[in-house]
């Protein structure tokens, strides 16, 4: 009888400990299932497999792995649930051979994402200048605008990227006197945002041989010239004067 009764208990020890497993498993199931919802939709990511592990690769710059999953037929625009495409991450990281590649595959340099942002936009915003050599004879869209209103070269000029202001000046067909949504053009971001330091006086140099109008005002009316006057750029005051600012 004893021994009947210590089966039975362990019997039922291990019965309520699988019962327990169980019930903690489904917590914890619905549990994960309830947090997956509440993330934002950049956490879930719903595309293809195959596109996510393409902008994985991307994003850390593995040509191999790219080139096998491009070879196997996963779509080189695919998007996540930003709308961003492998060559926009591989802008964002900085990835000038992946960008090329992705490029040479075919990828769309005007592609636009949830937040406005363009392979060809982001390349001028961040200054990546050889990535915007190669993506030239693709043929950007002038017509598309970062969320700011702005082309490429507008938030160029004010991050001080004096290499792709001087590219995009030179070799596109960028408005350069394009209004963004704060009514700033190129001129304007340049002498608002920037330090007057040598980066800024260069590119007031460049936008304005390249024909910006130097009196063009924001929609206050205050001028190019005006604004390096307030902010104290004695250099860049000069530099806009001698092109006719007032």
């Amino acid at each position: 009888m004893a021994a009947l009764f210590v089966f039975r208990s362990k019997w039922h020890e291990e019965y309520l400990a699988s019962e327990l497993n169980e019930a903690v498993m489904l917590r914890t199931f619905f549990l994960l299932a309830s947090l997956a919802f509440m993330l934002p939709a950049s956490a879930q990511d719903n595309a293809a497999p195959g596109v996510q592990r393409l902008h994985a690769a991307a994003s850390r710059g593995d040509a191999r792995v790219m080139a096998t999953l491009l070879d196997h037929g996963v779509p080189v625009d695919g998007r996540n649930n930003n709308g961003e495409t492998a060559l926009l991450l591989a802008v964002q990281a900085g990835h000038t051979l992946i960008a090329d590649m992705l490029v040479a595959r075919g990828a769309d340099i005007n592609a636009q994402a949830a937040n406005k942002d363009t392979p060809w936009l982001l390349a001028g915003a961040d200054g990546r200048t050889a990535m915007l050599e190669f993506m030239l004879p693709r043929g950007p869209d002038y017509a598309l605008r970062n969320r700011y209103g702005g082309s490429a070269l507008i938030p160029a000029c004010h991050h001080g990227h004096v290499d792709a202001v001087r590219f995009l000046t030179a070799h596109s067909k960028i408005d350069i006197d394009q209004v963004n949504n704060l009514g700033w053009t190129c001129l304007l971001e340049t002498v608002i945002l920037g330090d007057g330091g040598g980066a800024y006086r260069e590119i007031t140099r460049i936008v304005l041989a390249a024909g910006a109008n130097p009196n063009l005002a924001d929609k206050e009316g205050v001028t190019p010239l005006q604004h390096a006057q307030r902010r104290g750029h004695t250099d860049m005051a000069r530099i806009l004067a001698a092109a006719g600012g007032r």
